[in-house]
This record gives C-alpha cells, sequence and structure tokens, in this order.
C-alpha cells in the first residue's frame, strides 16, 4: 500500500454545542480511492468541509502531501493540490460550459489558449464536448454534475473530492461515472476521495471504505470487509443496500 497523501487524525468539529464529527481518522493513499460513506447526516460533509478549509477543526490534524493543511484557507487547500466537487452543484449559470471548466483551469495554466485546449479536453473525457457552447443553466442535472467535475478536474488536483456527483444517476450514468473515474484514477494516479451513497458506484470504484456513524469512524476495510461488519449493516447498509 502506497504512503498516505492525505492523513485525517482525531479531527472533530461542533456546531453550536451540537458535535458532528468526533474524532474521526482517516487515510487515503497515494494513487488510491477511498469512499466515505454512512447515513445521512453522519458527518461526511462536515469531514470535506474541514479538508478543504471550509472549517477548521476543534481538535485533531490533517496532512496533505507531507504538510499540515488545517487551519489554511480554502484558495491555499486548492493551490496545494486539493480539488473538489459540491453535493449541490451551482454553476455559473449564464457562463456556457467551457467557460465554466476554464474557469478550473485557469488555476493550474496560465495561458488562456492553453487552459481553453485543457478543458475542452476535460469536456470530452466526460463525454459533454458538443455541450461545450451551451449555457450552463441549460443542462440537465447529470450533466450538470459531470461540468462539476470537469471543473475541478480541470484544475489538474492531486486530489480530488468527489461530494455525492452520482446521486439521482440512472444506472447506466453512474456506470459511466464509474468508468471515468478508474479511467483517470489509472492514467494519471489522481487520487480520489469520494462521498457516495449510491453502493453500486462504491463496491465498483472503491480500494477502501470509510463508514461514518454520529460522526465517528465506525468502520474502515475494504468494500468486501465493510459490507460485512454487523455495524455497517445495522446503522446503514441495510437501509441503503436496495439503493
Amino acid at each position: 500500500m502506497s504512503a498516505p497523501l492525505l492523513s485525517v487524525s482525531g479531527i472533530s468539529k461542533s456546531f453550536r454545542g451540537l458535535r458532528a464529527v468526533r474524532q474521526a481518522s482517516l487515510e487515503v493513499p497515494q494513487g488510491g480511492i477511498v469512499s466515505l460513506i454512512g447515513p445521512n447526516g453522519a458527518g461526511k460533509t462536515t469531514v470535506f468541509n474541514m479538508i478543504a478549509g471550509v472549517f477548521r477543526p476543534d481538535e485533531g490534524s490533517i496532512t496533505f502531501d507531507g504538510k499540515r493543511i488545517d487551519g489554511l484557507r480554502p484558495d491555499q487547500i486548492c493551490h496545494a493540490g486539493i480539488g473538489r466537487t459540491f453535493q449541490i452543484v451551482k454553476p455559473f449559470k449564464e457562463l456556457t460550459a467551457l467557460e465554466n471548466v476554464l474557469v478550473g483551469a485557469l488555476r493550474a495554466e496560465r495561458d488562456v489558449r492553453a487552459a481553453k485546449r485543457k478543458a475542452e479536453a476535460v469536456l470530452d473525457r466526460l463525454g459533454m464536448l458538443d455541450k461545450r457552447g451551451q449555457p450552463a443553466a441549460q443542462l440537465t442535472l447529470p450533466e450538470r454534475k459531470r461540468l462539476e467535475v470537469a471543473r475541478a478536474l480541470a484544475g489538474e488536483p492531486k486530489l480530488l473530492l468527489l461530494d455525492e456527483v452520482m446521486a439521482g444517476l440512472r444506472p447506466t450514468e453512474t456506470d459511466q461515472m464509474v468508468a471515468v473515474f478508474r479511467e483517470i484514477n489509472a492514467k494519471t494516479g489522481m487520487t480520489i476521495l469520494l462521498i457516495e451513497h449510491v453502493m453500486r458506484a462504491v463496491m465498483a470504484l472503491s480500494q477502501q471504505v470509510v463508514v461514518l456513524h454520529h460522526g465517528q469512524v465506525i468502520a474502515d476495510g475494504t468494500p468486501e470487509q465493510v459490507v460485512r461488519d454487523p455495524a455497517v449493516l445495522e446503522c446503514y447498509l441495510g437501509e441503503e443496500a436496495a439503493v
């Protein structure tokens, strides 16, 4: 197993006395694909927000690529090499699909023409090149989700955080997204940490699964190990297995 690119150690976060995350720890190996799963309200997005710099942990530490990042601003963490998508997609509605992705590409590429070529290549990889001139407001939900991924990918992050990008997709659309992420991981070595409820995608993509419940990590292992864990079956998979 590769050395961890991301190491989250004992982080906690409270909001007005409500403990959203309680001493959660996880590691994401360089080049790995790890899923963070759990019931709604388990604290998954709060963990993402602490990794991405939206919130500072009340305790614990977050180390990325050998450096502490807890306490840094979101723009500093983005510059360090962490890209993310959001559970509720919010593209720049009046901009075209290409212009939306160009915003992400300009993080890594200062030359506008080179950034445009990169944005077009990312749209092509996600099957959206034919939509490049269409305003984002006119895209369907699955297309907006792919656009969100494209914008994050265009910035060439070392670590990509995906927050429920497959929620609401049909099984065939889910399989297409899984294939895209597999290809990106295999060809570029990009490390991926994803929050996902669609177990079809979790089982197909993940090398490691971390389960969060009431803000605490209750299981951490291979997909095969996690789906047989009695605590996970009781609190989550018994409910979600039909999803």
